[in-house]
């Protein structure tokens, strides 16, 4: 194991995270009291993290929040941002950069119908961005009216109090309101749980298209006249890896061209490849009008973010009247920073080079697969779905009640395999009752030996905490 910094004392780094750091998503009273210690990931290689104790993890989840696409320890990238950041680092946004005008014209040519790229430095910036816009147009073209912006239960969207706003995970949202108004929910599209929705007599296409005529619904309660945007995940991620039913995007998006609703879709977790296609959206032969993405833009290698959109939207700021007020009046500051799109460009050359959206799309067969055969083995299994390498397994007490697997035997499971040396995630602390899903996102340079080994650690798991 080689380490940039040298570690002759890790016992000193560990006491000084303890004393200093805080951590993302973690409750520290444990760290505190001196029970467990804070995990100090040093290196990583392909799909393997070394803590700072040594010890050797498979990572399933690339990077703990589905970011690392093309794993880790790639030099192209290294030496692609260090090149970029010698010679220019950082300019504020309202001047262009090399790399911020080719990866715009890059990223462009993956995204049929989209011609616009705003920069910014995480996905939750990305999303605030594409509400804005959505605000501003209906103040500069309808009144102000038209303003109101739709999410779905169990998607989420971002940090802020204006994602957290259109956030579907009552969870993520606890203690953090009052929100910010004119955000709307309509339900959820997972065929698993139909009989939350009435939908319980339908399946397939048919359930896909009722599921989306839930949407239509909210539109006309509060008047499409007041909805300006409908924002989705492709894939609901964190609230259970939730692909669509069939028939359930084509419909949205009549749904949306009816209503003069404008389509903004959150790729944050799929886009780059997550799902075997550039951008998630792409698998279900739908044209957005604002596509949000972050994580995997760069894999991790340098923050960055994008707010794309159409011509169409583009031009509704396009102004050369006296107003002051008539151009999108927006920053980021760190959207000016070069490494972002210097690290995107290498990126998306990675994926291209070494086809890593075929691989995709053949680990992802495999995992379903291990993950059905898990299936037929453990009952707790409920239900399996998934997308690319984007999959979820969700646990039950009983499959005929379909009773949620309790989130603490979940988390057992997912510790299990961590002391095994292999990292799998889990819906928690998300959507009440029903954070009981593992989830698997591993880099899209998986081979079929890693996969076979997540999906082992996972039945020793299982046989383990669950005959406990």
């Amino acid at each position: 194991m080689n380490t940039a910094f040298q570690i002759n004392d890790p016992r000193a780094v560990i006491e000084a995270d303890r004393a200093h750091v805080w951590h993302h998503l973690v409750q520290h009273a444990p760290y505190a009291s001196q029970e467990i210690d804070p995990r100090i990931i040093v290196e990583g290689k392909g799909l393997k993290l070394w803590d700072i104790t040594g010890k050797e993890h498979l990572d399933a989840v690339s990077g703990g929040v589905w970011t690392v696409n093309v794993g880790y320890g790639r030099e192209r990238i290294a030496n692609a941002v260090r090149d970029q950041i010698l010679k220019m680092n950082f300019f504020g946004g309202s001047l262009g950069s090399i790399p911020g005008a080719l990866f715009a014209e890059r990223l462009i040519e993956k995204m049929p119908g989209l011609s616009r790229v705003f920069y910014a430095n995480s996905g939750s910036e990305a999303n605030e961005k594409g509400f804005k816009i959505v605000r501003q147009i209906a103040h500069k073209r309808h009144g102000g009216r038209k303003h109101k912006i739709l999410y779905r239960d169990r998607d989420y969207h971002g940090t802020t109090i204006g994602c957290l706003s259109a956030g579907g995970q009552l969870e993520r949202n606890a203690q953090y309101g009052p929100f910010a108004p004119g955000f709307v929910e309509v339900p959820h599209c997972l065929e698993y749980r139909k009989d939350e929705l009435g939908l319980g007599h339908l399946s397939g296409a048919e359930f896909g298209r009722a599921a989306a005529d839930l949407i239509e619904e909210v539109i006309l309660r509060e008047g499409p006249d007041t909805v300006g945007a409908l924002c989705l995940e492709p894939v609901t991620a964190g609230g259970g890896v939730i692909p669509p039913p069939e028939g359930y995007w084509e419909r949205v998006q009549e749904i949306c061209r009816r209503h003069d609703v404008l389509l903004h879709i959150d790729e944050v977790v799929c886009g780059l490849g997550r799902t075997g296609t550039w951008f998630g959206y792409q698998q279900y032969g739908v044209q957005p009008d604002i596509v949000t993405m972050a994580k995997g833009v760069a894999s991790g290698y340098a923050a960055i973010s994008c707010c794309v959109t159409t011509d169409a939207v583009f031009e509704m700021f396009r102004d050369d009247s006296d107003d002051p007020l008539n151009y999108f009046r927006d920053i980021s500051t760190f959207g000016g920073c070069t490494a972002g799109p210097a690290a995107a460009l290498e990126n998306m050359s990675i994926i291209e080079d070494e086809n890593l959206l075929g691989n995709c799309d053949a680990m992802s067969e495999r995992l379903l697969a291990n993950l059905h055969k898990l299936a037929e083995k453990h009952p707790a299994i409920g239900d399996v779905r998934g997308k690319g390498l984007f999959c979820g397994a969700e646990l039950v007490v009983d499959r005929e009640t379909k009773e949620p697997l309790p989130e603490g035997l979940v988390g057992a499971i997912t510790k299990d395999c961590m002391a095994q040396g292999v990292i799998v995630g889990a819906t928690n602390r998300s959507v009440p009752g029903r954070n009981n899903t593992l989830t698997f996102s591993p880099a899209l340079i998986a081979t079929a030996d890693e996969i076979d080994h997540i999906t082992d650690s996972v039945d020793q798991a299982m046989t383990r905490v669950l005959s406990a």
